[in-house]
């Protein structure tokens, strides 16, 4: 039997979400900006290769160290109330960040006019992408004469969107920010959300790992860890693994190191741990910095590659956080039986 996807750095001490992590040098050379403006996909990877390559993380961020302090969350629409999902989450926090905003909520221009607000004169937007299918008028054609189903074609479509505190006449609510909780609040919640799960975990040895073939995670004792937090954060990132078996949301695991395939999911399970932690009000932290590098390669390569990553992960993420609500309903359920 073959273990793979291991996690090799569940024991040095982790630094906090504020940390650079430097790739090892490299011999190739920067990113190339894109000649073609229009290629949103091309855009958005030369941003997050120029950060990466800068040493810094989009998908960990200093949370709360600027002034004003950005509050630590999962970016949402203010007109909806739905969170932004995918590769529309890392755009927002890296946005949040670098121009200082207080809120973790964002709308376009008219929503603010909707909700009887509007955006400051002088304003800059972030650009976020929106992505569905279409079916083309010759496929339609082509179906009718055919007689086959018609084949729908992917398209991303990208907008403007800006942060509440851009904005004049909004309510209050929308400015509440949300501080990374303390680690003895952090931990209960951490701890009954992994319990949840029903996923399989097994301690002991000194490499935290999910094995796909017989479906169990396998973490250090939590005596191993430096600091507690890292042990749950540890187990999210292994989860994030876990979901991808085929009885879950069946993704491919069988991607060796070094492999594209494998570096796909690594990210994958890097972004799930962050965006699960975010949404638990728990700063998140790099957890594999020795990947940096083969992501990189892989970014330079395919244009797509963050785009997939970020999507899995967001899925990932809200099929782990599930079990979060089922357990509370749960509980509800058993105090009114009471």
């Amino acid at each position: 039997m073959t273990l793979h996807l291991a996690d090799n750095s569940a024991l040095p001490p982790c630094g906090t979400a504020s940390l650079e992590v430097k790739p090892k040098p490299k011999t190739k050379t920067r990113a190339k900006r894109p000649r073609n403006r229009t290629d949103l996909y091309q855009n958005v990877t030369y941003s997050i290769v120029s950060q990466l390559e800068a040493g810094r993380v989009p998908w960990v961020q200093p949370w709360g160290r600027a002034e004003p302090n950005t509050p630590l969350g999962m970016p949402s629409n203010a007109d909806t109330g739905r969170q932004y999902t995918g590769i529309n989450i890392l755009l927002l926090w890296v946005a949040a960040i670098d121009t200082r905003r207080t809120t973790q909520t964002w709308l376009t221009y008219k929503q603010a006019q909707k909700l009887g607000a509007q955006v400051r004169k002088g304003e800059s937007g972030t650009t976020v992408c929106y992505a569905d299918t279409f079916i083309p008028k010759n496929e339609k054609l082509r179906a009718i004469e055919t007689g086959n189903e018609a084949q729908r074609v992917g398209f991303l479509k990208r907008y403007t969107v800006f942060n509440a505190d851009q904005c004049e006449g909004l309510d209050p609510a929308f400015f509440e920010g949300v501080e990374p909780l303390p680690e003895r609040e952090a931990v209960p919640i951490a701890e009954k959300l992994i319990t949840a799960t029903g996923a399989d975990f097994r301690t002991g040895g000194d490499r935290a790992f999910y094995s796909p073939s017989d479906d169990f995670i396998q973490v250090p004792h939590q005596s191993a860890y430096f600091e507690q937090i890292n042990y749950y954060r540890t187990c999210f990132h292994e989860l994030g693994h876990w979901t991808g078996h085929k009885s879950r949301l069946a993704r491919d695991l069988k991607g060796h190191k070094g492999t594209k395939l494998y570096a796909k999911e690594e990210l994958c399970a890097e972004m799930t741990t962050a965006f699960i932690c975010a949404a638990l009000g728990i700063v998140p932290t790099v957890r594999h910095a020795d990947y940096i590098g083969s992501w990189l390669r892989v970014l330079r390569d395919d244009k797509r590659f963050v785009f997939k990553a970020a999507s899995l992960a967001s899925k990932a993420a809200d099929y782990i956080l599930k079990f979060q609500t089922l357990e509370h309903a749960d509980s509800l359920a058993l105090e009114v039986a009471a």
